[in-house]
């Protein structure tokens, strides 16, 4: 499914699922800046970002990045394991 675009902008070709899949992670990004943001800082009486907020903002998204990634490697030993005993079910017993 294609989405109509203004031509021009180079954009003209992009798929429903491309467009889903950004949307996908725009939707993550926000959260994730959310939650570290609320987490971290505190401070607002200076323009200038406290060393213990920029390191908790850092901790937080290589926190956020980790089990982001172990959740995947999970999911996809899940879908694998899922996928060969689907096959072992279809074959005949010998």
């Amino acid at each position: 499914m294609s989405v109509p675009l203004p031509p021009g902008t180079g954009l003209e070709n992009i798929d429903g699922e491309q467009i889903k899949t950004f949307k996908d992670f725009l939707i993550s990004y926000n959260k994730l800046t959310e939650m570290c943001f609320l987490d971290c800082v505190s401070d607002f009486t200076s323009r200038n970002i406290k060393q213990a907020e920029d390191k908790c903002s850092l901790n937080c998204l290589e926190k956020f990045l980790k089990v982001n990634q172990r959740i995947s490697q999970r999911f996809q030993e899940f879908q694998l394991l899922a996928n060969e005993n689907a096959l072992a079910t279809k074959q005949p017993a010998s």
